[in-house]
């Protein structure tokens, strides 16, 4: 007979905003008798970097009937606690001040939770059904609520949990730890809308300071993009991907002054939102920077199915003590990043022309950096732990991004399975057929990922197109995708133009205090071979000072023609050094694409 799995119960209390505090206690009715070994994730799924959220919990304490039960810490994020008999009741409090969608954040205002830096996993339990209670919410300025897409309960003490509204005490239930901790979790008083794409229940979050924010029409334009997405995986049933876990999708936003990021959940994302970029009542044109924002939200939603659900095998399930290391980044990131665009052309937000304004510029990223030419996007993804989540100022020369470079994999992917199928097929036959063989029962069976290798037999098994030789110089090899000839059959043709008529040191600046600062300076080029380096504080170009901005650099650098040579004063550390560099011409670093009519009768 089978044993019915104990639950975990959490209790989650908001107890100090002023100083940033959460108190979490968990309680474990049959800790190991030998000694119960509890941990907090070192990362979160989505950001992969050794995050050591452990650093954050000021106290931890442990009791069982009232009883102070020693704990040992054995590692930076694990505990054991001496063998008990009865509940074992561990009590932490964790600093929250990391305003990010990462960690979690509290003060008077609001708190938010991403679970991974906050509960505790109690080791041969992370099968069990936990319960969580929020409870403590500040009532200043008018009572707190919670939003998250953790289901409701009633009540704890409930055999099978009636669903209730949010409007209810704040009850929730997770199969295991690990859906616990894939719902963050946002309180306080934000402004909320609520939309159904395709029948399924979905809630737009904006926490923070947001006048005439015009969320009527930001709710009109998301649902949009849902119901494209959900209607291009599910053509037949049009079933939403999250129900298998929640009633409904949460879209967390932050908004700040100046900010952008996102984190994929499996039934909610967390966003960062700069306010400039988001529309007001009344405004005739969006910002901007709104179709960023909503090119961010496409993003996170198509992750719904693509890595929350279509995983690397190296991601199910996911190991939270240490990295999970896997060459498909570019699959997941990259095939995300192509279509978070396509949607916004897909769903009307955008027309074809901006659409391929956008698509030149992701091209011209890609191609402005060197280290595309020296690391995979294969590597990259293996490398994401130590190196394109710890960027420094030689980055651009020595890796490439999984993201820009996997979009343009994806296209050039999409582009040749259409042309030598004679568009009978497209990269959207391979996107649905791995939903249908590894994401739609994921969370309703033991969940399989892809196999490392697996990608290019499963295009050609959907397909019938090989495109071996193509994974292999895209992906594993370091070639640039051959957008020129794809899109020229495709009757688009690419154009590289000037960003300027400006000579060039081959390098890009940022104000640093009173100073500018060569923030990178790109291999081979002027700045390079002149002897400069990154960090370098420029003072002078022939002996006119270089004020600390961009406007300053480009007006000095005006007064030149290619090949000029100018003496430049830098100071490097706290030494005055001069170099004689021979300027560049301008790069040709603009990608422009045109679809060939307008392309031919251009003046």
């Amino acid at each position: 007979m089978e044993m019915k799995l104990k639950p975990i119960l959490y209790n989650l209390v908001p107890f100090d905003p002023a100083g940033h505090h959460f108190k979490v206690t968990m309680t474990i009715a049959d800790p190991d008798p030998k000694g119960q070994i509890v941990s907090l994730p070192a990362w979160i799924p989505g950001s992969y970097l050794i995050r050591d959220f452990a650093r954050q919990i000021e106290t931890i304490t442990a009791k069982c009937r009232s009883a102070k039960v020693p704990l040992t810490k054995t590692d930076n994020h694990t505990w054991r606690a001496a063998p008990c008999t009865g509940s074992l009741v561990i009590s932490i409090v964790v600093y929250a001040w990391d305003l990010s969608v990462r960690g979690a954040h509290l003060d008077e205002a609001h708190g938010f939770v991403n679970g991974t830096s906050v509960f505790l996993c109690a080791k041969g339990k992370e099968a069990n059904p936990c319960l969580l209670t929020i409870e403590g919410l500040p009532n200043r300025g008018g009572a707190w609520r919670v939003y998250t897409s953790l289901p409701p309960v009633l009540s704890l003490n409930a055999e099978k949990s009636r669903l209730v509204s949010r409007s209810e005490p704040a009850h929730y239930r997770a199969n295991n730890y690990d859906e616990l901790v894939d719902h963050p979790i946002e309180m306080g008083r934000p402004q909320v809308a609520r939309f159904k794409a395709c029948g399924a229940e979905h809630e737009m979050v904006f926490t923070g300071l947001i006048p005439n924010l015009d969320i009527k029409r930001i709710t009109q334009d998301v649902k949009k993009i849902c119901e494209a997405q959900i209607r291009f995986f599910e053509p037949e049933t049009g079933l939403a991907p999250f129900l298998d876990s929640a009633l409904k999708y949460v879209f967390l936003t932050t908004v700040v002054g100046d900010g952008y990021g996102g984190l994929e959940h499996r039934a909610s994302t967390a966003l960062i939102a700069a306010r400039k970029d988001l529309p007001v009542i009344g405004q005739a044109k969006a910002p901007a920077g709104y179709a960023t924002f909503l090119g961010l939200v496409s993003h996170e939603y198509f992750h719904t199915w693509n890595v929350k659900r279509i995983k690397p095998a190296a991601f199910a399930p996911y190991n939270f003590a240490r990295e999970n290391h896997t060459s498909l980044l570019w699959l997941f990131e990259g095939f995300t990043s192509y279509y978070d665009e396509l949607f916004l052309l897909r769903s009307g937000i955008v027309d074809k022309k901006d659409y391929l304004t956008a698509l030149g510029k992701q091209i011209s990223t890609v191609w402005a950096t060197p280290g595309r030419h020296k690391q995979s996007v294969a590597q990259s993804s293996f490398d994401a732990w130590t190196r394109y989540y710890k960027q420094d100022e030689n980055s651009a020369n020595a890796i490439v991004s999984y993201y820009s470079k996997g979009a343009l994999i994806a296209l050039g992917l999409d582009l040749k399975i259409r042309q030598d199928s004679a568009e009978r097929f497209s990269l959207d036959d391979v996107m649905r057929a791995l939903w249908q063989q590894f994401g739609k029962n994921f969370y309703r069976a033991v969940g399989q990922g892809i196999a490392e290798k697996a990608f290019v037999k499963l295009v050609r098994e959907t397909t019938g197109v090989e495109v071996s030789d193509e994974i292999s110089r895209w992906v594993d090899g370091t070639d640039d995708v051959e957008l020129n000839k794809l899109f020229a059959r495709q009757g688009i043709e690419l154009i590289w133009q000037n960003s300027t008529t400006l000579p060039t040191m081959n390098v890009r600046v940022r104000k640093q205090g009173d100073q500018l600062i060569l923030a990178q300076v790109l291999e081979h080029g002027a700045a390079h071979r002149g002897g400069l380096s990154a960090l370098d504080a420029l003072v002078a170009i022939d002996g006119l000072k270089v004020e600390p901005n961009q406007a300053s650099f480009d007006q000095l650098l005006s007064a030149y023609q290619p090949g000029d040579r100018v003496e430049v004063h830098v100071f490097r550390r706290d030494e005055l050094r001069q170099f004689t560099v021979e300027l560049a011409p301008p790069p040709l670093s603009d990608c422009v694409l045109k679809v060939a009519a307008e392309a031919s009768s251009r003046a």
